[in-house]
């Protein structure tokens, strides 16, 4: 007997589809690549935008005027795969308006060579260097064996334009950024990175801040591309619970009629029944009776019960020759305008990154996938615009941490990570926020709409820009004022949110400990991931980006409160984001930072979980999590200590241990601590 499913609507963002976004100017550009080409005299140019906003054709445009304009010898375009090399074949761009037109010699696509990495391929990138022609493509891999051979040196004055760049990392062990490092180093090459991705090489920095530094940003947002479809409207992200197998559940989540993608969990997930091809053919059954294969593609013929006949991609088969049949049939370009080529296509390691199937309107993913880049690139295979396509979706189908389970560890772990998941995934679909303080000299700015009321002098103001940026004021706001910290604060604070939600301690504590005090996790926990990640910046910058960061964060919740209830119009759910900012805005007594830190950024992803979350497996978790609880360190001390003495220069007085404010006590608490463990020699 099955359970049903406990859905959480854990993400769903409703998009003008204005269609701006798809738009050509003159030289056939659309917006972002526009805003990319007016960058292209920089020496290092750091691309970030979503998938299927035209990050390829930019880098055309960008290259074309580099070799042409600006004296650099040839252009070398890197992949992560050789399925990606298809992006860069030739393009006749002057045929919308440019003045050039896009073209590589064959011998020069080496994605399309057969042979290995560190074969031929090799010695073909070297014969490319010594000859007159412009561009080649190969992979990251060709490319990392080329330089070892060849040095840095050969490829002075030429472009090193780095595809899906979140495959970089700062890391001694990875190969790609030690070379770029270097090439960045002898300063001689003018490198183009892009990528998809709003988390950098997760974990790992892609490059030092020093290296990071010398990048000039293009930033194009998921919220600007998804505003300007035309035809996509809503897209929803959701994780799932399930007991006993997925494939018993799967078709309470998964609607035959939606073009879908299905991946299937790893052989070495707690998901997985370790026996993937008997999963796949679980599947197939439960969706209709099969009728056999067809001859052309290798496609499953399935007969759903309402009569259609499904069409289904298996790219799980371990048999090489019907797997590159069907993923051969799954990239005939002569289909891909075809919305009734496929329905649905189920896949392990495949079919994401760089996979473009427009019609997709569901990636249904089994399973917990730790990396947060694999999650966006995953989510990416939907968000493509299609006729009669308004609505996408993304579910995470998760095992429900039970009772009886002896790895309930691991279950609660993947829990969290998946709200972690869905709270960043939040911040990247919604508009970007502008912060400014609010004092007696605070004004309008030109451009930004107010609302009905329009600029308001005594009162924090919510204000949007014409690009969807909303501006908000905020009393006792700590401005950044180095450049790096004011990057920071404009273009990475998403990247900061996703160290912070991603620290167990703090997801832990913030969904599950009654006696949390939210400024715990608001100034402590995030001060100290601040002080980790730019120990370089000053005292004062860091607390700027501690308060911009905390304030994007509750700010994007308590907007998702509002906008979540009741029933909107088309034209309200378009707006409902914003109204919900405003509303947040208006009913406090005063907007400022205090209040924004005693807010739990948590505190919404506990009442979905609450309402959706099986009674025990829920005391489960909270039981496994709670027994995990220590006693203040020394390291959370020192830092309630620090806390504890700005506090003293601000009101001229120490915390009270006896004070009714829970923060207030809690920074006398850890000063006390720090004494003690400062007499008990704890600290060196």
């Amino acid at each position: 007997m099955t359970i049903s499913i406990k859905s959480v609507p854990s993400v769903s963002v409703s998009y003008a589809g204005n269609g701006s976004s798809t738009k050509a100017n003159e030289f056939g550009m659309r917006p972002m690549q526009e805003r990319a080409f007016e960058k292209r005299g920089e020496q290092y140019l750091l691309i970030k935008s979503p998938p299927a906003s035209g990050k390829s054709r930019a880098l055309m445009f960008v290259a074309l005027d580099k070799l042409t304009n600006q004296g650099l010898k040839q252009a070398i375009i890197v992949v992560p795969e050789k399925s990606i090399g298809s992006s860069f074949h030739d393009e006749p761009l002057s045929k919308h308006g440019f003045w050039a037109d896009w073209h590589v010699e064959p011998k020069w696509n080496l994605c399309d060579a057969p042979g290995n990495d560190n074969g031929g391929k090799v010695g073909s990138v070297g014969a490319f260097l010594g000859s007159n022609d412009k561009v080649l493509v190969c992979t990251h891999a060709t490319f990392r064996f080329a330089v070892d051979k060849f040095g840095i040196e050969a490829f002075d004055d030429r472009l090193i334009a780095v595809d899906e760049f979140h495959h970089v990392s700062a890391n001694p062990e990875n190969k790609l950024g030690l070379h770029l490092g270097d090439f960045i180093a002898r300063d001689r090459v003018h490198i183009v990175a892009m990528t998809g991705s709003y988390f950098r090489g997760d974990a790992e920095a892609v490059l030092s801040p020093q290296d990071e530094g010398k990048f000039e940003s293009v930033t194009y947002t998921y919220y600007e591309q998804l505003n300007g479809y035309e035809h996509l409207k809503q897209l929803d992200i959701g994780y799932f619970f399930y007991s006993d197998s997925y494939a018993d559940d799967i078709l309470k989540v998964l609607n035959p009629t939606e073009k879908t993608i299905i991946h299937i969990p790893n052989v070495n997930s707690r998901e997985s029944t370790k026996d993937k091809i008997k999963e796949v053919e679980h599947i197939i059954e439960t969706l209709g009776s099969w009728q056999g294969t067809d001859p052309a593609t290798g496609f499953q013929l399935v007969a759903a019960p309402d009569g259609r006949v499904l069409r289904i991609a298996d790219l799980v088969d371990d048999d090489p020759v019907k797997r590159d049949r069907v993923s051969a049939a799954l990239k005939d370009y002569r289909q891909k305008n075809n919305r009734d080529h496929v329905d649905i296509i189920i896949a392990l390691g495949m079919a994401k990154e760089g996979f473009d199937w427009i019609w997709c309107e569901h990636a249904l993913t089994v399973g917990y996938r730790s990396s947060l880049t694999e999650i966006v690139q995953i989510i990416g295979r939907a968000t493509r615009d299609a006729p009669g396509k308004t609505r996408a979706r993304f579910s995470n189908l998760i095992a429900e941490p039970a009772a009886a389970d002896d790895i309930v560890t691991e279950a609660v772990n993947d829990t969290l990570k998946a709200i972690a998941a869905s709270l960043l995934m939040e911040q990247v679909l919604v508009p970007r926020f502008e912060f400014r303080p609010k004092n007696p000299q605070s004004g309008p700015v030109i451009g930004v709409e107010y609302g009905e009321r329009g600029y308001e002098t005594d009162k924090c103001n919510v204000g949007v820009h014409p690009n969807g940026t909303i501006q908000i004021e905020i009393k006792g706001l700590v401005m950044p004022k180095s450049e790096e910290a004011i990057r920071v604060c404009q273009e990475d604070l998403n990247e900061v949110i996703a160290a912070f939600v991603q620290d167990k301690t703090t997801i832990e504590r913030g969904i599950f400990d009654p006696e949390l005090v939210p400024e715990e996790l608001t100034q402590q926990r995030m001060g100290k991931i601040i002080k980790d990640k730019f120990p370089h910046l000053a005292e004062e910058d860091q607390e700027a980006v501690r308060q911009h960061a905390v304030a994007a964060l509750n700010f994007t919740q308590k907007a998702k409160e509002v906008a979540s209830g009741g029933s909107l119009s088309e034209e309200g759910a378009n707006t409902a984001f914003v109204d919900g900012v405003r509303k947040f805005a208006m009913d406090v007594r005063e907007l400022d930072i205090d209040l924004i830190d005693r807010i739990n950024p948590f505190g919404e992803a506990y009442s979905i979980l609450a309402k959706t979350m099986s009674e025990d497996s829920l005391k489960q978790v909270a039981a496994a999590i709670a027994a995990k609880r220590t006693a203040l360190t020394p390291a959370e001390a020192k830092e309630l200590a620090v806390r504890a003495v700005r506090f003293k220069k601000e009101r001229g007085r120490l915390p009270s241990i006896s004070s009714a404010d829970a923060w207030e006590k809690r920074m006398a608490e850890g000063a006390a601590a720090f004494v003690r463990f400062k007499d008990e020699g704890r600290y060196e």
